[in-house]
């Protein structure tokens, strides 16, 4: 992956800033997406390597566009950018609630993954790698050894959405020769939710599975979801 370059979504901080790292380390060029100027040129000197700070809010059509026209190369999309909400069951959640945490997890994802396709397309070894949740399993939230029950309802159906588009795209970009996948970090300590806060998780073992997706090899897999460890998670 000599040369390459990849793109990391809400990488000023948590789990993306840790992937950025990691891919820096590794070689690559990153750039840092972040929302706020000041925060992604922070992290980039704490990263360091051939780390770039790129303004970036998934949720604005005239940010994403400003920063594709700063991108003229790219071969990894890292979308990690997401926000959580309250964790409230849905009868407690409202739609605007709902709309807000899929403006970020869904409908950013979406928008970005669009705007950056003709990059990804010109890559010889383009991946996508579509930071989901656990949480948004639906086999493991009807299983009987889950503990979670209907808590942060909009977090998680969103994660169960981004999940679907996570196949959808997968399939659809399989000639073009984009892999796909998504990923399962684990409860990490980041400023997601209060749960995550009080989580002694380590952000970069999530991360090293982020890598991992982010550089397979041309037989690697697509259109699935991995763990942080590298074990497979049920849809």
């Amino acid at each position: 992956m000599d040369n390459s370059i990849a793109l990391v979504t809400g990488a000023n901080k948590g789990i993306g800033k840790e992937i950025a790292r990691l891919l820096a380390g590794a070689g690559l060029t990153v750039y840092v997406g972040s929302r706020d100027a000041a925060r992604g040129e922070r992290a980039v000197e704490e990263i360091g390597g051939d780390a770039r700070p790129l303004v970036l809010d998934v949720t604005d059509a005239a940010s994403v566009a400003a920063a594709v026209r700063q991108v003229a190369a790219l071969d990894i999309l890292v979308n990690n950018a997401g926000i959580s909400g309250e964790g409230a069951t849905p009868e407690h959640e409202d739609a605007d609630a709902f709309r807000r945490v899929y403006e970020t997890n869904v409908f950013g994802i979406v928008t970005v993954t669009n705007a950056f396709l003709p990059a990804l397309r010109r890559s010889e070894h383009p991946r996508i790698v579509n930071v989901s949740s656990g949480t948004g399993s639906l086999t493991w939230s009807t299983g009987p050894q889950f503990p979670h029950r209907g808590t942060y309802a909009a977090y998680r159906s969103s994660k169960t959405a981004l999940n679907a588009l996570t196949v959808l795209y997968a399939h659809s970009l399989a000639d073009d020769g984009i892999k796909v996948n998504a990923l399962a970090p684990g409860l990490r300590r980041t400023d997601l939710n209060a749960t995550s806060v009080a989580s002694d998780g380590d952000p970069a073992e999530a991360a090293e599975g982020a890598v991992r997706l982010a550089l397979l090899p041309d037989d690697g897999p697509s259109g699935e979801f991995f763990s942080w460890d590298g074990t497979s998670v049920p849809w």
